[in-house]
């Protein structure tokens, strides 16, 4: 399978969907056209029941360079842009009930960098940087970035980023716990392939264990520990579940099926 929408692309790789941001000649700078075909697409992949995980991703030099600023529509606020924009795709992304990965392929600039960023696991081409960006243009951090960057790096090191909007490579971004992988230019889609592969062929459960971690940051203890048991008792409905106790018994590796 593979079909275009408004500057995106969605391609079928076994039970791995891969979308791509599609407006090379501006290094992907986000617009309301892509936002509206990013939300299509998303349509399509919740939709069809085999895929199991997803890559996201740019095509041509680029990840993404943030907001196309020559396409900001006149009279629309920053803020009232974020809401009715790129928020809805933000909170789609997060709430997926499958697994995603980020294979950064290029710069992820501002709010490109929160698209990142916003996966459960990223892999970067080792040219790739990150950037915040905004204070360049006069403008506070978003895309949830204020919230991500002190979660995944610290406060100092989030601060760092987005006061002086300096580049960081990959390979920092690494060093730093920003990111997971570093990938070699021409083995970057091949390898996060891999990565989403793996996560597409595991149990159901992994559905809920990424909820799990998007929801735990805001809970108390108290809070975390009964969103797990209810999730745990969930997962323990599932045909995988009864899959990965046979295989136990039986030492063999389980055959999960997603349900």
């Amino acid at each position: 399978m593979g079909q275009e929408f408004d500057r995106i692309t969605l391609a079928a790789e076994g039970h791995v969907a891969v979308m791509a941001f599609n407006h090379p000649d501006v290094l992907n700078a986000v617009s309301t056209r892509m936002i509206k075909g990013a939300l299509a697409a998303l349509d399509v992949i919740e939709s069809e029941a085999k895929f199991g995980a997803l890559v996201l991703t740019g095509e041509g030099k680029g990840f993404c360079a943030g907001a196309n600023l020559s396409e900001i529509e006149p009279g629309v606020s920053a803020g009232d842009m974020l809401e009715h924009v790129y928020h809805p795709f933000l909170r789609r992304l997060t709430q997926l009930r499958m697994p995603v990965v980020t294979a950064v392929n290029g710069p992820a600039v501002g709010i490109g960098m929160s698209f990142a960023l916003s996966g459960d696991l990223t892999i970067a081409a080792r040219s790739a940087f990150f950037q915040q960006g905004f204070s360049r243009l006069g403008l506070v951090p978003d895309g949830g970035s204020s919230w991500l960057l002190p979660r995944l790096i610290g406060l100092a090191r989030g601060r760092e980023l987005a006061l002086l909007s300096e580049k960081l490579p990959a390979e920092k971004a690494l060093e730093w716990g920003l990111i997971n992988y570093v990938a070699d230019d021409h083995g970057l889609r091949s390898a996060a392939l891999a990565l989403a592969a793996k996560l597409a062929a595991g149990p159901a459960a992994l559905a809920l264990t990424r909820r799990l971690f998007w929801e735990s940051p805001g809970n108390s203890y108290q809070t975390q520990l009964a969103l797990e048991q209810a999730a745990q008792n969930e997962a323990g409905k599932s045909a995988d579940f009864q899959e990965g106790l046979a295989a136990f018994h039986e030492k063999r590796p389980p055959r999960f099926t997603g349900k």
